[in-house]
């Protein structure tokens, strides 16, 4: 029998073959050291400087006693120094914890106490509830940086541009593996806590990679990240593989819809990713007709399907950009499945085909894999992979049973290998014993002339359990009513699913990401059926 033969390995071998998240970017300023890598406001920087940059930060961070293993919670809207802190904490091995600016104390402080946090930074406009929110956690002792917009640090506070501008620009010397943790991201999901997701430099570059290929990315492009960095879906499907590949990434502090569009404009922008909501917000803005948008080549779309009626109007209004859908979740760093341009009308409503790094299949409640057509819980097997919840052994175990990554998301595979996200479980309305994903009925009502978005979803009812329930929001200057969008279904819907209640709003609830707040409208139209 011929011996086993077993590589050779060693640290210096460890250390040659380091390929993390903190050396995309020296890579990057190695290759391209002149080429502008950031421009946020009056700053830009060139991959050098942002290269030096983050040494220095990482630097002070080091000299503050942060060390790998360590978690760093950051608490901000996007900046340059966003940016910054992500790739100096990963030149550390430091697990950075990227939190939702919009929360309130009590929801950080459980944050910084699961996460174990041991250095904060945060902007200062947020730095009164962020000092809560410690207070509450009994974090008393951690590292505080402020990322000032031109305000006095506060007190106790170290000011993070003198961290990154001035001090020791040579690269940390510390040893990363392609697989320990180097972020800790906390979902929003439908539990009274968030769970805490895990992800490695190998989770997060195959993505990248998945990305790259499938998505047409390339180092040419110019791109506006409006949607919150804190959230992986602009900073890992997006930011991330601009730095990797040595796009110029222009960062707005939020997805205003003028500023996005004059940006544009301006600085002749090649790529830009929006959910459907914000999509359809440069649609509807009175700039979007006048801004010279020509330079627009790549538009992607992702956090909820786009409806078709607003496919086509995109097609119509921007012919020389090509879509994609990307689908996925934090879980999976996040990309799972990709809707290519050519696809997008042939198909629309479709989440596309499991990306280059991916394999995604659907499972019935035993997790047997389902035949075409039949509707099950969408798992994934794929390197793009979280570690696992943190401090949740429980919840991990549920999650990737049976050797596949369970999504909570419903859907069906066709003949072809195309998956359709019929809902998520906990978004699946059951009425009258009949099951209604809601999004086919908005799908349905997005086809009445005059709607601009809606949201269907199930309240309580005491005869059907549930009771379909639509949110309509007009389009400027039209007038819908009740009897119009039930004509409307009459014809398009079986009757069980077409809405028990048609309620009309200016708005719909949305987080940063620009996600609907379905949860949020389900409480608040709670008693639809007691009236």
């Amino acid at each position: 029998m011929a011996e086993r033969f077993t590589p050779p390995t060693t640290a210096a071998i460890d250390t040659v073959r380091q390929h993390t998240l903190g050396d995309l970017l020296r890579r990057s300023a190695l290759r391209n050291p002149t080429k502008t890598a950031i421009i946020n406001g009056d700053t830009a920087l060139t991959f050098a400087e942002f290269d030096a940059a983050v040494n220095r930060c990482a630097n002070a961070l080091a000299a503050r006693g942060i060390v790998k293993g360590d978690r760093l919670a950051l608490v901000s809207h996007n900046s340059w120094q966003f940016a910054v802190v992500h790739y100096a904490t990963a030149r550390l091995g430091v697990v950075l914890v990227p939190v939702n600016f919009g929360l309130g104390p009590e929801e950080i402080a459980f944050i910084l106490d699961h996460s174990g946090a041991r250095a904060v930074v945060a902007e200062d406009t947020l730095i009164p509830t962020v000092a809560k929110a410690m207070e509450l956690s009994g974090l008393t002792g951690a590292i505080r940086g402020v990322i000032r917009g031109g305000s006095t640090p506060a007190a106790g506070w170290d000011d993070v541009d003198q961290w990154m501008l001035s001090g020791d620009p040579t690269p940390p010397q510390v040893f990363v593996a392609d697989d320990d943790p180097l972020r800790l991201m906390y979902t929003s999901g439908t539990e009274s806590r968030p769970k805490g997701v895990l992800l490695s430099s190998k989770s997060l570059i195959t993505q990248y990679v998945s990305c790259i290929i499938d998505g047409g990315m390339s180092g040419d492009d110019v791109e506006v990240h409006s949607l919150p960095l804190f959230h992986c879906a602009q900073l890992d499907c997006f930011l991330s593989v601009d730095v990797y590949l040595g796009a110029t990434s222009i960062i707005l502090p939020g997805p205003d819809p003028a500023a996005i569009l004059a940006t544009i404009e301006a600085q002749r922008v090649t790529k830009l990713f929006c959910p459907p909501t914000v999509w359809i917000s440069l649609l509807r803005h009175p700039d979007f007709d006048s801004r010279d948008l020509s330079s627009l080549r790549k538009g992607y779309y992702g956090a909820s399907p786009m409806p078709v009626e607003v496919l086509r109007e995109m097609s119509e209004r921007l012919p020389d950009v090509a879509l994609w859908n990307f689908y996925g979740q934090t879980e999976m760093s996040p990309l799972a499945t990709i809707l290519q341009p050519h696809e997008q009308i042939e198909r629309a409503g479709s989440a596309g085909r499991a990306a280059l790094n991916v394999e995604t299949r659907v499972v019935d409640d035993e997790d047997n894999p389902l035949p075409t057509g039949e509707v099950g819980e969408i798992v994934h097997r794929s390197p793009h992979s979280c570690l696992g919840y943190y401090n949740d052994e429980e919840k991990t175990a549920v999650a990737f049973r049976n050797g596949w990554f369970h999504s909570g998301d419903l859907g069906v595979i066709d003949a072809d290998g195309y998956l359709a996200v019929v809902d998520r479980k906990k978004d699946m309305i059951k009425t009258g014993g009949e099951n209604v994903a809601s999004r086919e009925v908005e799908e349905a009502i997005y086809l009445l002339d005059g709607v601009a978005e809606v949201a269907v979803f199930g309240v309580p009812h005491p005869k059907w359990i549930e009771a379909v329930t639509a949110v309509v929001v007009p389009k400027d200057g039209v007038t819908l009513t009740e009897e119009t969008v039930e004509q409307h279904l009459a014809g398009v819907l079986a009757g069980f699913k077409r809405p028990k209640f048609v309620v009309f709003a200016d708005a719909l609830p949305k987080n940063p990401s620009g996600k609907i707040l379905k949860k949020d409208l389900r409480v608040r139209h709670a008693d639809l059926a007691a009236i």
